[in-house]
């Protein structure tokens, strides 16, 4: 008996994430979209149940990761950048590793990026180029690299490395930019470089790569600071390259989004979005624009595609949604000011940026329809007058998880009637 249930423990610690957890940066696929279920479909007055606090995640806007009840997040512990460890359930500190200088910006000290865990491994970005592999378990790092030091890695702007890198099979993958080669892959386990694209010679934006299958070709693609770009994945070669009509400056920050043979991109400082189409040409894919406008001009509070509808905050028109087969605008709200957003269940949840107010709305093309709408129970004291609140929210196994700098919050959104019928 001993020897099954130790068996079962070995079984148990091997298993991948399971289908709830959200291992990354805008989770499992990159698009910040939940697959869970049995959420509450309405939030009481003052909000869902509080399930703890964790008051000592230091400066940063670091997201969470979460993982078969661990959360990973990075904050700073003091004159270092670190990467945290929490009981997902309890909120208690389980490990902290401190991986290079604090990141210093007058809108908020820190790191910016989320974590990615692969397997017993975790991968992280520092504001001030570091990137590292750590144990999972244990916190214990196993390699780490510096962007600008070692790679010559270039920013467009003044605001720190702010991409949540990549790991794809064996590669951990992410964008130093620069005239050496935006775009690199290194090997997950020892940090070696494997590739670079040295056709691509562009500052580096804060987007982060996402994987799609276009035409029947595997590829990574990528938001640089003047173009949309499709990388092969084995060698890192060019596979195309489109320069947008949209006039990106300043800052590039929102995650493409993949949808059939279409790649659709948005940016702030009043740039607007782009939609353009994949093609295949004598073996040779081409980008054709399918529209191009400001209906969408998304700062960093993401995009998110449900169904054949967009949704995020747009500069201008606010609260958006927005037809992605035609860049139409479908609907605008001023309910809420404006924020990020994740997707579960039905529901949209916004996150209002200057006073921390939550909102749930339904995801859907008939207007903005509220199921509840809360304010955190405190706020942090460290964040500087010109910081707000930039996180943006996580739901993973029936939680929803929210961060104002140093405080992370834990609340329960599962439906408990519905779950024990």
């Amino acid at each position: 008996m001993t020897r099954m249930l130790s068996l079962a423990t070995v079984l148990l610690c091997a298993l991948p994430a399971v289908a709830e957890d959200w291992p990354q940066w805008r989770g499992r696929d990159r698009n910040d979209i939940s697959t869970e279920k049995g959420l509450l479909k309405t939030w009481p007055d003052n909000g869902p149940r509080l399930v703890w606090t964790f008051e000592n995640a230091g400066s940063g806007y670091s997201g969470p990761a979460i993982v078969r009840n661990r959360l990973y997040t990075m904050g700073t512990k003091g004159n270092s950048e670190c990467v945290l460890a929490l009981d997902a359930n309890t909120g208690k500190e389980i490990w902290n590793t401190p991986i290079g200088g604090v990141f210093k910006e007058n809108h908020g000290n820190g790191p910016r990026a989320t974590p990615t865990v692969d397997g017993s491994f975790l991968y992280v970005m520092s504001g001030e180029s570091e990137v590292a592999c750590l144990e999972a378990d244990s916190g214990k790092k196993v390699w780490s690299k510096n962007l600008q030091d070692d790679f010559e890695g270039e920013l467009m702007s003044g605001w720190g490395y702010c991409e949540s890198p990549l790991v794809d099979g064996d590669k951990f993958v992410c964008t130093p930019g620069g005239p050496k080669g935006a775009i690199l892959a290194l090997d997950k386990k020892t940090g070696t470089l494997i590739w670079r694209c040295t056709e691509l010679k562009d500052k580096c934006g804060y987007s982060s790569i996402i994987v799609a299958d276009i035409l029947g070709v595997r590829q990574y693609v990528q938001l640089l600071a003047n173009s949309v770009v499709g990388v092969n994945p084995e060698n890192g070669k060019l596979l195309w390259r489109y320069r947008p009509d949209i006039a990106m400056r300043t800052a590039v920050v929102p995650t493409p989004i993949y949808h059939d043979g279409c790649v659709y991109i948005s940016a702030g400082y009043g740039a607007g979005c782009e939609c353009v189409k994949l093609e295949r040409d004598g073996g040779q894919f081409k980008a054709k624009k399918l529209y191009s406008n400001k209906v969408m001009t998304n700062h960093h509070g993401g995009v998110i595609l449900v169904g054949d509808y967009l949704y995020g905050y747009s500069d201008g028109p606010r609260w958006t949604c927005q037809d992605f087969k035609t860049g139409k605008s479908v609907w605008n709200s001023n309910k809420l000011d404006k924020g990020s957003l994740t997707y579960a269940d039905g529901h949209l949840i916004c996150y209002g940026e200057s006073k921390g107010t939550i909102v749930m709305v339904r995801a859907t093309p008939e207007g903005w329809k509220e199921d509840g709408r809360f304010s955190l129970p405190k706020t942090s004291k460290i964040r500087p007058p010109s910081g707000r609140f930039w996180t943006h929210p996580v739901v993973a196994n029936g939680k929803l998880y929210l961060r104002d700098q140093d405080l992370i919050f834990c609340f329960d959104i599962k439906d408990q009637i519905a779950s024990a019928r």
